[in-house]
């Protein structure tokens, strides 16, 4: 059987209460009596239970994590990230995948609430303003990665996109290609939206104009729509010597599209991801991307969330963090 707390008070000889104090860090106990209190639940491997908490009003030292899809490798890490942080704090961490389905998130949002979770991290769109409102009146909320789809004023962690954009077609203007395309993600979301206006805007000022019909948006599953909506765009006439992709996902599609036709990375095609997830340091050739500094923008969705949680004033409202490019071997200069 599972210990309890009373098993806990009779093996150290104190109240309920006393041990109650020891977990919830208050009370006038001594150091001494609290660590001999912490050394027989420990040794009796005696938790105490997150729902008992939530029903007294109490911290349950939870933190809910909503990210759009587990299986996109930057959305891994950014969980990774902010489940070593919170592990760190002192916090569990309870993750849901969207799918980036709104309906999803709104369910998992209801769960999250049920479950008592402290404060909640987003990493996905939330295009109800009205669901939003209602959330962050009952928990403090923190974006991270992405905007809200509302004007609503929000803590927020994100990279600068726009920048990322602009970082990507400079490099391939200084590699000589001017005839280029885009895959993205579908337009709700945000950050692929800033990342082809950056990226648009670069070459617009450097002369070059981005068609509409450049620009191919993938739905749902990225992988397999990257590589359709790549094979278009290498089979036209005038097909591309360069394509942008607003994620690896993305890029890997197009690296596949490119072998199906024969074509050879870089030297018919070059290639920019975003994100530098795992992913792109393993495929044949590696992969130029956008990095994303994934491992600090969980850390600070975390701290920010234990500041709101703790009463004090985050530092920032919105934290923008830069973008770098790095170059591997999927880019060269037009032949």
């Amino acid at each position: 059987m599972k210990a309890t707390i009373y098993d806990v008070a009779r093996e150290a000889g104190v109240s309920i209460a006393a041990v109650s104090q020891v977990i919830n860090g208050k009370g006038k106990i001594s150091e001494e009596r609290r660590q001999e209190i912490l050394q027989v639940m420990e040794r009796l491997n005696y938790r105490p239970s997150v729902i008992a908490a939530a029903l007294t009003g109490k911290k349950t030292y939870t933190i809910g994590l909503l990210v759009p899809d587990i299986s996109n490798p930057f959305f891994s890490e950014i969980a990774r990230a902010v489940e070593d942080q919170g592990d760190h704090r002192g916090y569990s961490i309870i993750m849901c995948s969207t799918d980036n389905k709104m309906e999803r998130a709104e369910r998992y949002l209801s769960l999250m609430l049920q479950k008592s979770v402290d404060g909640l991290i987003i990493g996905t769109g939330m295009e109800n303003k009205e669901a939003l409102i209602k959330l962050m009146k009952s928990i403090p909320v923190v974006m991270v990665a992405r905007e809200a789809e509302t004007n609503l004023a929000m803590q927020t962690v994100i990279v600068d996109d726009f920048v990322g954009g602009s970082l990507a077609a400079r490099h391939f203007l200084e590699l000589k290609h001017s005839r280029v395309a885009v895959l993205a993600e579908k337009a709700t979301v945000s950050s692929s939206r800033e990342r082809i206006r950056g990226f648009r805007e670069t070459l617009v000022q450097a002369g070059h104009a981005l068609a509409e019909s450049r620009i191919k948006a993938c739905e749902d599953d990225l992988l397999k729509e990257g590589k359709e909506k790549a094979l278009e765009l290498l089979q036209q006439p005038d097909r591309p010597s360069a394509i942008f992709c607003c994620n690896d996902l993305l890029a890997i599609g197009t690296l596949r599209a490119a072998k199906e036709l024969g074509l050879r990375v870089p030297h018919d095609v070059s290639i920019i991801g975003f994100d530098n997830t795992i992913l792109a340091t393993v495929t044949d050739p590696t992969l130029t991307t956008v990095a994303q500094p994934t491992e600090l923008m969980g850390k600070m969705a975390v701290d920010s969330l234990i500041q709101k949680l703790e009463g004090q004033p985050p530092a920032e409202e919105r934290v923008v963090l830069r973008p770098e490019l790095i170059i591997r071997q999927s880019t060269a200069v037009k032949e």
